[in-house]
């Protein structure tokens, strides 16, 4: 039976290329895809809350990525359940989801978020860094490594990532750098053709209006990430030791939450002193799952495309209890000084690695004529013939973006620490 939610405006692909006669959807075909690539997997070993690597049980942006995946499906499933709105042959594609859901991480470079704000900062001349923009970039430009082409995604998939609408130079003020929630100015296109061409309404402005305009399925993505987020990675915090009952409750203490008996931090008190918190988390993962709802909507878009015609509701208790875990778990661990000395660490080497090749790629100069070839061939070949400063920077910035936290702290060593590294330890 057809799933009548979606027409084919949603399915057509970048390039209007059609699949033709495929035993698969053209979102399970999207799925197949990213599950393929290097870059999904290098997600492996890419930082979630604790550097990767530094013990097993803690997750990573692969096993993070898969926990939304999984949540995102299951809140697809729960609303075809639960809404009268929905039907057997009228529905989310939970395949959709799963792979915006497994896509949602992918331009996120090494060391988490402190590696995001460094090339940021170091991209400040050349149009900026931001993951959910590196993300589109990779899905439509870049995200088959030995071709160096995208992945031709539908429509529907390629607006399902796009958390942010608003172009970089948009953000620009007295020449500051945005911080975050961009996408790059050269993606103009690609916003565009999401959108079917057509224009924002005045009063989505640019910045947080704007981004708040979602398909239903980035908002499905979205709701399954903040949950991810603010239970599974507090599992990972309790375990590492950052959140215990004597923090939380000094925290609570002094931000004036509740503590006690039957509140949020009062149910992870007694989650901690039972020995029960990854329960406690599974437990609460459904209660979140169930807690959405869909509202109807109307838009610029929502007589082209169902995706837009709907509004994902989630109960206001359980967001606020969602917001309370995530502002516990930013100010007690990620604002911790045992993670900001890391991040300081993730910085320094990530500055040092592009002064090098900044030196050597961008500005050309190629140290008192000495003609040190730093980069692998193809990224050295590709970097070269291209005449445009912007587009060179953008490019070794792709490099160091694709660089997982193990990968980047040995091209450190190997460039900088004299008696590390061999000829066989490439990058």
């Amino acid at each position: 039976m057809n799933n009548q939610f979606y027409n084919s405006f949603d399915t057509e692909r970048l390039s209007a290329w059609e699949s033709g006669e495929d035993y698969r959807t053209p979102f399970q075909m999207d799925r197949d895809r990213v599950l393929h690539t290097p870059a999904f997997r290098k997600l492996q070993s890419k930082t979630q809350v604790f550097w990767s690597g530094e013990y097993d049980f803690y997750r990573t942006r692969l096993t993070h990525s898969l926990e939304v995946a999984q949540i995102g499906r299951s809140i697809s499933h729960w609303l075809k359940v639960d809404s009268d709105l929905l039907g057997d042959d009228y529905f989310i594609d939970p395949e959709l989801v799963e792979v915006i859901c497994l896509s949602h991480d992918l331009g996120h470079p090494p060391f988490g978020h402190a590696g995001e704000r460094s090339l940021n900062t170091l991209m400040k001349d050349y149009g900026g860094f931001e993951g959910n923009a590196q993300t589109l970039r990779l899905l439509a430009e870049r995200i088959f490594s030995v071709k160096r082409t995208g992945m031709d995604p539908t429509r529907a998939f390629l607006d399902g990532v796009l958390k942010y609408k608003t172009l970089w130079s948009e953000l620009v003020k007295d020449g500051q750098t945005p911080k975050n929630h961009f996408v790059y100015d050269k993606q103009n296109s690609y916003l565009d053709w999401a959108m079917g061409g057509r224009d924002f309404p005045i009063e989505l402005i640019p910045g947080k209006e704007r981004d708040s305009f979602k398909s239903i399925e980035c908002q499905v993505m979205d709701w399954a990430d903040d949950t991810a987020y603010s239970l599974n990675d507090l599992a990972d915090s309790v375990r590492a030791g950052f959140l215990s009952i004597h923090r939380i409750e000094k925290w609570s203490e002094k931000v004036g939450e509740p503590c006690g008996e039957g509140s949020p931090l009062g149910d992870l008190i007694k989650a901690i002193r039972g020995d029960r918190v990854e329960p406690f988390a599974g437990k609460r993962i459904g209660q979140y799952i169930q807690s959405a709802r869909l509202i109807e909507d109307t838009n610029c878009m929502s007589a082209l495309t169902n995706r837009y015609r709907y509004q994902l509701h989630v109960d206001e208790e359980i967001r606020k209890e969602s917001e309370v875990f995530k502002k516990l778990a930013y100010e007690v661990v990620f604002l911790s000084p045992e993670l900001k000395q890391l991040e300081h660490k993730g910085n320094y080497m990530l500055e040092r690695l592009w002064g090098v090749l900044k030196q050597r790629y961008i500005d050309g100069d190629t140290n008192n004529g000495q003609d040190f070839q730093i980069l692998p061939p193809q990224d050295a070949s590709e970097i070269e013939a291209t005449p445009d400063m912007d587009d060179r920077a953008r490019l070794v910035c792709d490099f160091l973006a694709g660089l997982t936290d193990g990968s980047a702290v040995r091209l450190y060593k190997r460039l900088f620490i004299p008696d590390f590294g061999s000829i066989g330890d490439l990058v």
